[in-house]
C-alpha cells in the first residue's frame, strides 16, 4: 500500500509540474492571438492570477518603506519595482481597451483589477520609491534630467488615468509631461541624462513616446515637439546602420556604447507612433544585424552579429546572453514585433517564452519568476511578459503572418509530456505483480542425484 500511495503522489507531482505546463503550452500554440492581433489567453490568465499578488506586494512595500534603504546602484532593487508597476498598468490598460473595442463581450479587466491599479499608482508616487533618484539628483529630481524615472512616471500615470478617469493623477502627469518635454526641447542635442553622467538615448526616445501617448489623456498636443525631437536620433547620433546608440556621452559629444538589442527592442514600439517611416527603417536594420535563427531557437541578439565576445555572457540590462541571443532583447522584442505587425518574429519569440515559462496550476510562471528579484520585484517577469503580449499592431500596419516554430518549443513539449510518460512507465513496471518465486529442488541428505 505504501508503494501505491507513493506512486500516486509522484503522479500528482508530475501532473502539476509537467503535464499542466505542457497543456498550457498546447493552448498557446492553438491561440490565434499568439499568431496575430488580439489579447492572448496566456496574458488574460496571467492578469487574473497576478492582480491580487501585485496589489498585496505593492501595499506591503509602501507600508514597510523598504525602498528607502535600497542600495543606490543596485538596479533590481531600485528600478525593477517601478518597472513592475508600470508594466502592470500598461498591460491592464491594453486589456481594458481591447475589452471596450470588443463591445464588452467578455469579463471586464477592471472589475477585478481596480485595487491593484490603485496600489500600482500609489507605489509610483510613494516617496520611499523615489529615494534613489532623489539621492542622485537632489530635491529637484522631478525637474532635473532624470529621464528614465520621469518617463516611467508618465507611462504609469497615463495608463492609470485612462483606466480610472478619476483625475487624481492628472496634476503630477501634466507637470511631468510639460517639464520633461521642455527640458528635452531646450537641450543642446535633444538628449538628457538618466543618472549624472549617464545618457541613454533609448530612454530619451521612449520618454518622447510616453509624452506623446499622454496627449489624449491631458488634451495636449506635442506633435511639434516630436517633430523637433527626431534631431537626437539622426545623422551622427546613429551608428553606421542608422540605429540609435545605446549610450552617449553628453560631455564628449560621442557614443559610449553601440546600438544593442535591448535598446532597439525597448524603443521600436514607441518609435512607430512618433516617426513611422523612420521606425520601419530601424526595424529592418535591426532585423538585418540582430535577428538570428539557430534552429534550436530564433530571436534577437544583444550585440550585432560579428561582435567579438558576445555569444555567452550576463549583464543586468541584457540578462543572460545565450549563443548570442539576448534574453531581454528577445523578450522586449515581442512587443516590438507585435507593434510592427511582424508576427513571423512575434510568434516565434512568444512561443519560446511560453515554452520556458513553466506555467503552474496556481498561475505562477516559474521561468519569469526565476528571472525576477525574489525580494523586491518578484512579479517583474510576469508583468513584463503580460505587457509584451498585449501590444497590438499600429493602425495601418501590414501584418506579416506567423510561419515556423523554433526547435525549443518542440523540445519543451517533449520534456513536459515525455518525462511523465517515462516515469509512469517505470512506476508501473515496478508495481507490476511478479510470478511465484522459483526455488531449486533440494536433495535429501545422503541421496545422490542421478
Amino acid at each position: 500500500m505504501t508503494r501505491v500511495l507513493s506512486a500516486l503522489g509522484l503522479c500528482a507531482m508530475l501532473a502539476l509540474f509537467f503535464v499542466f505546463p505542457g497543456l498550457a503550452l498546447v493552448r498557446d500554440l492553438r491561440d490565434p492571438a499568439m499568431r496575430g492581433p488580439g489579447i492572448p489567453l496566456r496574458a488574460q490568465a496571467t492578469h487574473r492570477t497576478i492582480t491580487p499578488r501585485i496589489e498585496a506586494w505593492a501595499r506591503e512595500r509602501i507600508a514597510t518603506g523598504r525602498a528607502a534603504h535600497a542600495p543606490l546602484h543596485d538596479v533590481p532593487t531600485t528600478e525593477w519595482p517601478m518597472f513592475t508597476a508600470v508594466f502592470y498598468l500598461m498591460a491592464t490598460d491594453a486589456m481594458q481597451q481591447a475589452w471596450m473595442r470588443a463591445n464588452r463581450a467578455s469579463d471586464e479587466p477592471m472589475r477585478h483589477a481596480r485595487g491593484a491599479v490603485v496600489a500600482s499608482r500609489d507605489l509610483l508616487l510613494d516617496p520611499s520609491h523615489h529615494t534613489w533618484v532623489r539621492t542622485h539628483w537632489g530635491d529637484g529630481y522631478l525637474h532635473r534630467e532624470n529621464v528614465f524615472f520621469r518617463a516611467l512616471l508618465i507611462a504609469g500615470l497615463t495608463s492609470y488615468e485612462r483606466l480610472t478617469r478619476d483625475g487624481t493623477a492628472i496634476p503630477m502627469l501634466r507637470d511631468q509631461v510639460e517639464t520633461l518635454a521642455a527640458d528635452i526641447d531646450r537641450s543642446e542635442v535633444g538628449l538628457l541624462n538618466d543618472y549624472p553622467g549617464e545618457c541613454y538615448p533609448i530612454d530619451v526616445l521612449s520618454a518622447i513616446g510616453f509624452i506623446r501617448r499622454a496627449d489624449p489623456v491631458l488634451g495636449t498636443d506635442h506633435a511639434a515637439f516630436v517633430a523637433r525631437a527626431v534631431r537626437a536620433f539622426e545623422g551622427s547620433r546613429t551608428d553606421h546602420r542608422g540605429l540609435v546608440f545605446y549610450r552617449w556621452s553628453l560631455a564628449d559629444g560621442r557614443p559610449e556604447q553601440p546600438s544593442r538589442g535591448i535598446g532597439n527592442s525597448w524603443t521600436l514600439p514607441f518609435a512607430l507612433d512618433l516617426w513611422p517611416d523612420r521606425a520601419r527603417t530601424w526595424y529592418a536594420a535591426y532585423e538585418d544585424a540582430f535577428w538570428q535563427d539557430r534552429g534550436w531557437a530564433s530571436g534577437f541578439r544583444e550585440f550585432a552579429r560579428g561582435t567579438p565576445g558576445s555569444e555567452w555572457l550576463f549583464e543586468v540590462d541584457a540578462g543572460p546572453v545565450l549563443d548570442g541571443f539576448g534574453t531581454s532583447a528577445s523578450a522586449f522584442g515581442i512587443a516590438a514585433a507585435r507593434r510592427h505587425g511582424r508576427f513571423d518574429h512575434a510568434f516565434a519569440l512568444s512561443m519560446e517564452f511560453a515554452a520556458v515559462s513553466w506555467a503552474l496550476p496556481d498561475g505562477t510562471l516559474l521561468g519569469p519568476r526565476a528571472l525576477s528579484h525574489a525580494t523586491d520585484a518578484p512579479y517583474l517577469g510576469e508583468a513584463a511578459m503580460m505587457y509584451f503580449l498585449t501590444v497590438q499592431p499600429a493602425d495601418g500596419t501590414v501584418v506579416v503572418p506567423a510561419n515556423r516554430l523554433p526547435g525549443l518549443v518542440y523540445l519543451a513539449l517533449a520534456i513536459y509530456f515525455g518525462v511523465p510518460l517515462v516515469v509512469v512507465a517505470l512506476v508501473i513496471r515496478r508495481l507490476r505483480p511478479r510470478g511465484p518465486a522459483q526455488h531449486p529442488t533440494r536433495t535429501a541428505p545422503g541421496v545422490v542425484r542421478a
